[in-house]
């Protein structure tokens, strides 16, 4: 038996479940941050939230325990288009791990090539915390985003609502990069596999054009245990299981748009437990086929390992 199973796992005072599983060898966290530390990084004036400190060596431990080999550094909301916090901790795991990076249109070419080289494989367009659900200002940044990594062969990733993508699903087709949908689409889970605009999501994710993170369940969940998830996580995996991937959101930030607060307050992490979540997700993916994709070969593909 692996020692991640044999020990209790505490990772920035939150107890994490042993696997109930074989973690396949290559396994990839797809959506992680990093917070600091503070004192070299320093946040975005205009952000919407102030995160503690979640180090790389915290985020190490995490993996190391859960036996996960490959890890994704989304770029967090608060540093806005600095990415200087994400890219060198891409430096310091060098070679296990990739980045999606938030980018200015004043970013030049060099610039991104630059970021190539340290593992950035993508783009964020975080529409959801900046409260963005109009579709020509989505369109426009997507469309100047789409333009600055032509050549890089990166992908685009948004972090918006089933209303925003269900507007943009003939959109997507206009570009040769794949996009990635953060967190479920936002999807609310107690509205069923018949609400309105899945059906056109689900027949882009079976064409291949969009890809899935089946991440941050709690962001859409009523229920504790997440189970209220499943339906629409096996709705996904069922369209195209070549086009899912898991992520746990470590360390699980805030930021949501309709709550207020000072920027001052430092927000605390939510207490989730990632190693339910990667039971869960093998509860979803149903046979080992299915879950090796989700955390190993579809990651490899889409981030270029």
């Amino acid at each position: 038996m692996n020692e991640h199973k044999m020990n209790t796992l505490m990772v920035l005072g939150v107890e994490h479940d042993t696997l109930n599983f074989e973690m396949p060898k290559g396994a990839c966290d797809c959506h992680t941050h990093v917070f600091g530390p503070h004192s070299d990084f320093p946040f975005a004036e205009n952000r919407k939230y102030t995160p503690p400190e979640a180090l790389l060596s915290d985020l190490l431990k995490l993996h190391d325990g859960l036996g996960i080999d490959r890890v994704v550094i989304v770029h967090p909301s608060p540093y806005a288009s600095d990415n200087n916090c994400t890219l060198m901790a891409l430096k310091a795991l060098k070679g296990r791990g990739r980045g999606v990076a938030v980018i200015a249109p004043t970013v030049s070419l060099d610039e991104l090539k630059s970021m190539h080289q340290l593992g950035i494989r993508g783009v964020r367009i975080n529409l959801h915390t900046e409260g963005i659900d109009d579709l020509d200002l989505a369109k426009a940044q997507i469309e100047w985003v789409a333009q600055k990594i032509r050549s890089l062969g990166w992908h685009i990733q948004l972090f918006t609502n089933l209303n925003v993508l269900s507007k943009l699903s003939h959109v997507f087709d206009q570009y040769d990069c794949d996009f990635v949908i953060d967190h479920f689409g936002l999807i609310d889970p107690h509205l069923g596999l018949t609400q309105a605009g899945l059906e056109e999501l689900i027949q882009r994710i079976k064409f291949g054009k969009l890809w899935v993170k089946l991440s941050a369940p709690h962001r859409i969940s009523k229920t504790p245990d997440h189970k209220d998830v499943t339906a629409l996580a096996q709705a996904f995996i069922s369209a195209n299981p070549k086009r899912m991937v898991w992520g746990s959101d470590w360390p699980h930030p805030g930021g949501q748009p309709d709550q207020r607060k000072s920027i001052d307050d430092i927000e605390p992490f939510s207490s989730i437990n990632d190693g339910a979540g990667l039971n869960r997700l093998h509860e979803w993916a149903k046979n080992t086929q299915s879950l090796e994709n989700i955390l190993v070969s579809n990651p490899a593909e889409l981030y270029d390992f």
